[in-house]
C-alpha cells in the first residue's frame, strides 16, 4: 500500500466479509482497487482525477463502484455502491433479506448466513448444500457443518409487520441472529 490510500469500506456478502481498499494519486492520476489485499484494478496516469471505477467483490460478482467527487480545491469525496445503491442503503436492505449468525464449532468460527429470498445457506464463504421441507409450524432446512446437525426454522410471527421468524438450531440449540 502507497500513501494515496483514500478510502477503505468493508461489506458484508454471503460468502463473507470483503475489504475494499482504494488508492487515489491526485498528483500522478493514479487508481488502484484492492478487495481484500488483491489488486482488482489499477489504472496509471488519468488525467480526469474525478469519475467512476466499476469492479466485482465475492464469489457472486457483486457490481460495486467507487464514485469520485471533488469536493473543493484538491479535495475529494469517495463513495461506495454496491449494486447500485450507497454502501448504506445497501446494507439497510441486506439486514431484510439475509440473516446472519456467528459463532465458534469445535475451535472453528463459523459465519453463517441466509438468504431469505433463496432459502441458500453460506458458511464460510461456501455456499452449504441443504434438504428443506415442510413442518406443521412453517419449514426446516437442514445441513451439517462438521459433525453437526444444524437447522433453520421458518415460522410465521403471527404479524404482518414482523413476517416470518428465521432462527438457526445447532445440535439441538438455538444461536442468536447477529447485525453486521
Amino acid at each position: 500500500m502507497s500513501s494515496d490510500l483514500a478510502g477503505v469500506w468493508e461489506v458484508a456478502l454471503s460468502d463473507g466479509v470483503h475489504r475494499i481498499e482504494f488508492e487515489h494519486g491526485t498528483t500522478t492520476g493514479k487508481r488502484v482497487i484492492y478487495v481484500d489485499a488483491k489488486e482488482v484494478l489499477r489504472r496509471d496516469w488519468m488525467f480526469k482525477l474525478v469519475g467512476k471505477e466499476t469492479f466485482s467483490v465475492g464469489q457472486a460478482d457483486t457490481k460495486a463502484t467507487i464514485n469520485i467527487d471533488a469536493v473543493s480545491g484538491f479535495a475529494y469525496e469517495y463513495t461506495l455502491e454496491i449494486n447500485g445503491k450507497s454502501l448504506k442503503q445497501y446494507m439497510e436492505n441486506r439486514s431484510k433479506v439475509t440473516s446472519t449468525w456467528l459463532l465458534n464449532l469445535d475451535g472453528i468460527d463459523c459465519r453463517v448466513v441466509l438468504e431469505k429470498d433463496t432459502m441458500d445457506i453460506w458458511c464460510n464463504g461456501e455456499k452449504i448444500e441443504t434438504a428443506g421441507e415442510f413442518v406443521d409450524d412453517g419449514t426446516e432446512t437442514h445441513f451439517s457443518l462438521g459433525d453437526h446437525s444444524c437447522c433453520v426454522k421458518a415460522v410465521s410471527s403471527g404479524k404482518r409487520r414482523d413476517g416470518i421468524i428465521h432462527t438457526l438450531l445447532v445440535d439441538g440449540t438455538e444461536v442468536a441472529e447477529c447485525t453486521e
